[in-house]
């Protein structure tokens, strides 16, 4: 399916994300590697050992990353112009590997664009869950989304 225009997204429209991840040891190694993030609390087995965890975290940055990926077939393919901005973003629980998250999006704003007439602005809310059913991640997201009339 493809994303929706600015006129097909209402506020409190909520997508339940078909696709789902379970997120691997190379995803997490090799999101760090490409961003150049040597933490040890994402690569170090043997650090993690130590800490209150046990484990290593997968990358928030990554979980992030996914959590918003997974909505763009059911939300934004397509038919954005650009992301806005981010805010209120928390991980309120932990991912490891071997975790499968899923999402969520709401809509909490719509808005005509001042500065293009073909535009309007959408705040979306993003929750991921894992496995548990527990929040690992939540976030806002601004998106200057194209308008098609014919709709």
């Amino acid at each position: 399916m493809a994303g929706r225009y600015f006129e097909q997204l209402n506020v409190d429209d909520v997508f339940k994300h078909e696709v789902r991840k379970t997120v691997t040891e190379s995803d997490n190694s090799w999101f760090c590697a490409a961003t150049y993030n040597p933490a040890q609390i994402h690569i170090d087995t043997d650090y993690c050992a130590n800490t209150e965890f046990g484990k290593p975290l997968v990358n928030s940055v990554f979980t992030l990353g996914l959590v918003i990926g997974v909505s763009v077939q059911d939300t934004t393919l397509g038919t954005t112009i650009a992301n806005l901005g981010f805010s209120d973003v928390t991980f309120p629980n932990p991912v490891f590997t071997g975790d499968t998250i899923n999402s969520v999006t709401t809509v909490v704003d719509t808005r005509k664009s001042k500065s293009r007439k073909n535009a309007g602005i959408v705040t979306f809310m993003h929750e991921g869950f894992n496995q548990k059913g527990e929040v690992v991640c939540r976030c806002k997201r601004q998106a200057l989304m194209i308008c098609n009339e014919d709709n």
